[in-house]
């Protein structure tokens, strides 16, 4: 007898992350079960290679009531949890969203999914739970200690998971990732903003003095471990998901210019953000030891990719200047 394929319900399935996910498991034969609030964040244009291989559901994670109809119509075995408001100046700005969402919401997923019996619940958690780190690496035992808002809702997220686990011996795996950078990504974070502002013979701004260091993950990389991790990883463990691909930002930045063939010059040092964590690094040996996974994709060759991906997209990347220019003040 042919063994059934799990029914998987992935929450931010149209974000940025969320959607490179669905996509990878819609080439895998696996047609998963969308939730997403669809705000300024989420965009289903992300799933159009993916269209009719999917179920979506345009729900706000924190109606209990909206999430229990879900759940009981749908029957997922696997929730992949990944909706989240995740910007880090918007945080700053307010939190509340933060709150509201990160904590609430994954509340809400993890009471609906306990009670539904789901047999894995994958909680897409982040490397800025840690903090910042100003030599070595991040291992998955290293202490929590956020400095955003943004950080610090994920991270009672993420505390809030480990607390089921313990308590109710809750199926969950958390997934801690480092930056991730690639097509489709909304033009408020870093990449896609520099791209953005080059696309618009603008200077690129560089926070402070650019110094401060990222790991940079790409976007399909991060989908495949995340694939590994719920297909083989072990039900009540963390595993970082990183990279090795460190830079500077300004030097991120530099490389953006030469690969869109711009004067070097084409950025500005703006004022630095509050609280700016000036290194994240991630010890991924435990992923790549436990279940064999590898990113493909190192920083060069996958800011070209991203560059070819927003020159053949800028129509859809110059549609989100409004909102950026709303966030900035402008």
């Amino acid at each position: 007898m042919r063994k059934r394929i799990s029914k998987i319900l992935v929450t931010g399935g149209a974000g940025f992350i969320g959607s490179a996910f669905v996509r990878l498991l819609v080439k895998k034969g696996i047609s998963p079960v969308i939730v997403d609030k669809l705000t300024y964040a989420g965009d289903l244009k992300r799933l159009e290679e993916a269209r009719g291989k999917f179920k979506f559901y345009k729900t706000d994670i924190c109606s209990k009531k909206k999430v229990e109809a879900i759940f009981a119509k749908e029957n997922p075995d696997i929730v992949v949890h990944f909706a989240a408001e995740s910007h880090v100046d918007r945080s700053i700005q307010d939190a509340a969203p933060f709150v509201e969402t990160n904590i609430k919401g994954t509340q809400v997923l993890l009471d609906v999914s306990r009670k539904h019996k789901v047999q894995k619940f994958i909680f897409i958690s982040t490397d800025e739970v840690y903090g910042e780190i100003a030599k070595g690496k991040f291992k998955e035992d290293s202490p929590v200690k956020p400095n955003s808002p943004y950080a610090a809702s994920k991270a009672a997220a993420d505390l809030l998971v480990q607390a089921y686990i313990r308590t109710n011996k809750f199926p969950a795996i958390i997934i801690r990732p480092s930056n991730n950078y690639g097509p489709w990504q909304y033009p408020e974070k870093l990449i896609p903003l520099a791209i953005l502002k080059i696309l618009q013979e603008e200077k690129v701004p560089v926070y402070g003095k650019g110094l401060n260091v990222r790991e940079w993950l790409y976007v399909d990389d991060c989908a495949s471990g995340i694939m590994a991790i719920m297909s083989k990883g072990k039900i009540g463990q963390i595993y970082n998901l990183g990279s090795a691909c460190e830079s500077r930002n300004i030097d991120t930045i530099k490389l953006l210019l030469k690969t869109l063939g711009v004067s070097q010059s084409g950025f500005e040092f703006v004022k630095d953000r509050l609280g700016h964590d000036l290194r994240y690094s991630l010890n991924s040996r435990k992923v790549i030891r436990e279940l064999g996974w590898k990113p493909a994709v190192k920083l060069d060759p996958g800011l070209k990719l991203t560059v070819d991906w927003s020159l053949k997209h800028q129509d859809w990347i110059k549609s989100k200047l409004g909102e950026i220019n709303k966030l900035y003040n402008k």
